[in-house]
């Protein structure tokens, strides 16, 4: 079997287009760095889904004429001209309309509210519990008793602010496997939290097992230990 290496590096291309491509690649270089600077530092730091539709296409209108004989540097110039200008347009509405801006970029949601889980708005994202988990030990929470509120930003971060010491509460554990020994008994008189809302509260063994915030009946034994900064 004979290799056509030519074939292998240069596909249907002849050798005098890799000039191009690298003049081609040079001028796209340079405007991917202009069209970033008309865009500010907004739309490097945050990454709505307005915005990650722009990222999007400025990377299309810049990688396509780098390396296609048949893509002229001018159209995807062209391109990055008329999406930055639409860009500037819709960011200028946005400041003037918060309908628009609700519309276009969402609007921070709470998820946590003194220490449990606000269900209904948990419900509409979409968030498993073991991704928010996973996202509350990053921040060095170990449960949900050491947090006054979370709240999910419009880039998809989790804000959240925490009690001091002395306020901190019992709370759901989120540490790693702390839901697996879920149980709708209670076999020691202690504070138990709902596996589902985190609703917490003082349980001993002849207590209702129904969950009073959202009717559930799984518990784990609750936590109450300060957070590590």
């Amino acid at each position: 079997m004979q290799i056509n290496w030519k074939e292998l590096w240069m596909g249907t291309e002849s050798w005098d287009f890799l000039f191009q491509v690298i003049f081609r690649t040079a001028v796209m270089f340079f405007t991917i760095i202009i069209g970033i600077r008309i865009l500010g530092k907004r739309g490097v730091k945050q990454l709505s889904i307005f915005e990650l539709v722009v990222i999007i296409g400025l990377g299309s209108a810049a990688g396509d004429p780098m390396f296609y004989r048949e893509v002229g540097l001018l159209s995807s110039i062209i391109v990055f001209s008329v999406i930055i200008f639409f860009y500037s347009l819709i960011i200028y509405l946005i400041g003037k309309s918060k309908k628009i801006e609700i519309l276009l970029e969402g609007k921070p949601v709470l998820l946590i509210q003194d220490g449990i889980f606000s269900i209904e708005n948990f419900k509409k994202e979409n968030l498993g519990s073991d991704e928010f988990f996973a996202e509350l030990r990053l921040k060095s929470v170990s449960h949900l008793g050491q947090i006054e509120s979370a709240i999910e930003e419009t880039s998809g971060e989790i804000s959240i602010f925490y009690y001091e010491d002395k306020d901190v509460k019992y709370g759901l554990p989120v540490i790693l496997n702390s839901l697996d020994k879920a149980t709708p008994f209670f076999n020691e008189n202690c504070h138990y939290s709902c596996t589902f809302c985190g609703f917490t509260e003082f349980k001993n063994q002849n207590s209702d097992n129904s969950c009073k915030n959202c009717s559930r009946h799984y518990w784990v034994k609750s936590s109450n230990v300060k957070r590590i900064s």
